[in-house]
């Protein structure tokens, strides 16, 4: 039983940092650092350079500048751009680290696992804050932030402490995800086509207002058109 809540302890926590990370790694680093450093939990041998002093320095500067930067209309959504490239990576690692010390295999299956939690994750964080962006108000931003920092909060916490309820929450999660992910890509779609018609629209008028100066001037010059010699003496005689 004891090797079976073991097991059930390490897959949590594995999936529970790779989820994480696709929200917000470097509050998911700050909760395991400060986490081990205080005595509060006990990470695995994988796991157990978080907790040094550099890194935890330096995942709370880049979390004090995350928490300004995911808070910016537009900005965030900048912001995410750029984390694709380290969020899904470092979940990855994150995942196998959490249980590479037992088995290499085992930490590479980890890792691919891992990868794709942290990228469903990112993925649905990423394509919702664009559609939040649609918004003109900065409060929806605001409390989408918050409810984040506060779900990678609560998720570490129920990995670390009760990894049972922290996985059937992820295969709701899951569940929740593959819901989800069409109707935000329809929805970033349609924004996309609305956008393109209100620059096409402009280019439109653009080309319109030469060709209607051009049709205006049409009868003037018609009108000016000179009369030849031969229906000259005709009208004369």
């Amino acid at each position: 039983m004891e090797a079976y809540q073991q097991i059930i302890a390490l897959i949590a926590l594995s999936m529970g940092t790779a989820w994480a990370s696709g929200l917000n790694l470097y509050a998911t680093l700050l909760v395991l650092g400060l986490g081990a450093t205080t005595g509060q939990v006990t990470l695995p041998p994988g796991l157990e350079m978080v907790s040094h002093p550099l890194v935890i320095g330096a995942a709370g500067l880049m979390y004090a500048v995350e928490f300004f930067a995911d808070k910016v209309p537009g900005v965030d959504t900048f912001w995410d751009t750029l984390h694709t490239f380290v969020r899904i990576p470092a979940g990855a690692v994150l995942a196998a680290g959490a249980v590479g010390e037992m088995d290499p295999a085992l930490g590479l299956a980890a890792a691919i696992v891992g990868g794709g939690v942290a990228a469903s994750s990112h993925l649905v964080k990423a394509g919702s804050r664009v559609l939040i962006n649609t918004s003109p108000e900065p409060v929806s931003n605001w409390g989408a932030s918050i409810t984040e920092d506060v779900a990678v909060i609560g998720g570490m916490y129920a990995a670390l402490f009760h990894p049972a309820v922290f996985l059937g929450l992820l295969v709701l999660f899951a569940l929740l995800t593959a819901w989800l992910l069409p109707k935000i890509w329809r929805g970033i779609k349609a924004l996309a086509r609305r956008i393109g018609r209100i620059f096409g629209r402009g280019g439109d008028e653009a080309d319109a207002a030469p060709a209607a100066g051009a049709a205006a001037t049409a009868p003037a010059n018609a009108d000016a058109t000179p009369q030849s010699p031969a229906k000259s003496t005709v009208e004369r005689a």
